[in-house]
């Protein structure tokens, strides 16, 4: 599949309604074709040279609104994926889940929150130390992961979430982390303002999580 999307790099120009409908039909092959998400570098790359990208693809998007599948940006990266309200339709099997302990909950949301952070400073600021396999636990889940470590005694590691945590949680960066009001509200939120930093979302620069 990704050998085919190779060959569709084509040279059409931006200059009528045609040559904008050609390059509308390169984008949307390239995303349906695609085994994952894809981002705006990937496609540019294979989409006519000079062509409006983000154009392109928030009228595409705007098109498949209210279809049975909609073009999403998750994670920084462009996909098609079932419209939510129909997801239900497509499912064969009962998925049963396993609840997060408050430990890990808190301990998820203090990562997501504040950082890169180590293992001591989660405890801190939870006021109590980590039960064993509580990371465990959310590294198996594919929510976080270490990424480096820390300039310190012991050289401690740095926990970060993943890019698995943005697309389960549906978001598209930290920055659309919600704040402590927002959960509350929700009745989502139960815990303290100590643990997420009374609506402290970090930026991206600091705390984009990624692969390495």
């Amino acid at each position: 599949m990704k050998s085919n999307l190779a060959e569709m790099r084509v040279v059409v120009g931006d200059n009528d309604p045609a040559e904008r409908t050609e390059e509308l039909r390169i984008l949307e092959a390239l995303l349906f074709a695609a085994d994952e998400p894809l981002d705006e570098k990937v496609l540019a790359a294979r989409l006519p040279a000079g062509c409006d990208l983000r154009a392109l693809l928030l009228e595409l998007q705007s098109e498949y609104a209210s279809r049975g599948v909609n073009i999403v940006r998750i994670g920084g990266k462009w996909s098609l994926r079932t419209a939510s309200d129909l997801a239900w339709l497509l499912t064969r099997e009962t998925v049963v889940t396993k609840k997060l302990s408050r430990a890990a909950i808190e301990t998820l949301a203090i990562i997501a929150y504040h950082q890169p952070v180590t293992r001591a400073e989660i405890e801190a600021i939870r006021g109590v130390g980590l039960a064993r396999g509580t990371l465990d636990r959310l590294l198996e889940a594919g929510w976080v992961q270490p990424k480096g470590r820390r300039e310190s005694p012991g050289r401690p590691l740095n926990w970060v979430t993943t890019p698995h945590f943005l697309a389960h949680f549906g978001l598209d960066s930290l920055k659309e982390l919600p704040g402590v009001e927002e959960l509350r509200q929700a009745g989502l939120l139960d815990i303290g303002p100590a643990v997420l930093g009374d609506g402290f979302a970090p930026s991206e620069d600091e705390a984009e999580p990624n692969d390495e």
